[in-house]
């Protein structure tokens, strides 16, 4: 579902067939700029500056880029709300439901205790070890817009096409390709269903959930099948979103992919229903499962808002980001993604970094098809399976 808010207009098709796919790196035309300082939110020349003792200054160093990304999580604190502290939790409580062995995996159904009073649902993949091999790669799978939660992630949403329900089991299929892979429920959806936002220590559904997601990420860096130092996440619409900005929270994150995840805010679409159901047009962004203060503090003008999504990806550089953002997407027009790859990539060329910089436009709806898809295990790969 668009944006994992509403479904869009249209009937879904196939994909595969009579695709128009291509990969953009965005490397070619583009020039450094470092501006002086502007007014405006999420203009490129305020994009690569930081503030130095109430000035703007140019982005000329990774120091000063650690600078503007702690100053961009600030901002992004400010719509979600403060992300609670990750050490002094108490030694993870992982209890297994139940077990299901493939032939290339075991998944587990487990119970994760993330903080006193929190616990989280999640699956979590354990691929067949090959001869001489002891630690894995591992992914963090985030599920779209689906009732059914993690469920999505190995092909059994509730989607009713089948090859979307397919297309959308890329946990599964992370898994087979030997990564271990954990896949937990946004609050809200699957063994989270009926989550109470209003009762829990978070400002946002979408802190909780980067919180939970943080957590697992910590998870798998105490198992001993993992390598700690290779480490992504995936996600596709609600999950895609997620993916962006846990990725921007936890560096150690070294490769974020969102499908159907993004646009720049003046893109965003959601149609006249929706705009008439939540009274603006960024009006799903302020439900509780995301963040209410975009309403209360920010009043849903977006030149207000205090985050864009091409700074978000600048808390991201020089990490490894790949955006499947495809042509027919009813909420998440592929437009803002060309102006917003465009306004990051001179600083991931600036860091000698543009070729982790990666976004594919296919002729498709709101969907991950399948050649995408595999363009973007291929990414992953060649970050996370580098010898």
């Amino acid at each position: 579902m668009p944006a994992g808010l509403f479904p869009g207009p249209g009937k879904a098709t196939r994909t595969g067939m009579n695709k128009r796919t291509f990969s953009v790196i965005c490397a070619l035309g583009l020039v450094l700029l470092l501006k002086g300082p502007a007014p405006a939110q999420n203009k490129n020349d305020d994009l690569l500056t930081y503030s130095d003792r109430g000035r703007k200054a140019a982005i000329t160093s990774r120091s000063q880029l650690e600078v503007r990304r702690q100053q961009i999580l600030d901002s992004m604190q400010s719509a979600m709300g403060k992300l609670p502290a990750l050490k002094g939790n108490p030694p993870f409580q992982v209890s297994y439901r139940d077990t299901i062995n493939e032939n290339a995996y075991t998944r587990y159904t487990i119970t994760l205790t993330v903080a006193p009073g929190e616990e989280i649902a999640a699956y979590l993949y354990f691929p067949r070890k090959r001869p001489g091999q002891t630690r894995f790669p591992a992914m963090v799978a985030l599920h779209g817009t689906d009732v059914l939660g993690k469920m999505a992630v190995d092909g059994q949403g509730s989607r009713k096409e089948p090859w979307i329900r397919k297309n959308l089991g890329y946990g599964k299929e992370l898994a087979e390709r030997g990564y271990v892979v954990i896949a937990p429920d946004y609050p809200g959806f699957g063994d989270a269903k009926g989550h109470d936002f209003a009762a829990d220590r978070y400002t946002s559904g979408s802190m909780k959930a980067i919180f939970n997601q943080m957590r697992c990420v910590d998870l798998l860096q105490t198992l001993d099948t993992v390598d700690p130092g290779r480490i992504g996440i995936i996600g596709h619409s609600l999950g895609g979103h997620n993916a962006i900005f846990t990725g921007a929270f936890d560096d150690r994150l070294q490769v974020v992919v969102s499908s159907c995840g993004w646009t720049l805010m003046d893109y965003y679409d959601v149609g006249e229903k929706a705009i008439q159901r939540y009274g603006a047009r960024l009006g799903p962004w302020s439900q509780e499962l995301y963040m209410p203060l975009l309403r209360e503090k920010y009043k849903l003008e977006p030149e207000r808002f205090p985050f864009d999504f091409d700074e978000v990806m600048v808390a991201i550089a020089p990490r490894a980001f790949f955006s499947c953002s495809p042509l027919r997407d009813a909420n998440f027009d592929y437009h803002g993604v060309e102006k917003g790859i465009a306004n990051v990539m001179p600083l991931y060329r600036m860091l000698k970094a543009e070729d982790k910089l990666r976004v594919q436009y296919p002729d498709d709806v709101h969907d991950f098809p399948y050649e995408t898809r595999q363009e973007a295990y291929r990414f992953i790969d060649s970050i996370l399976k580098k010898p």
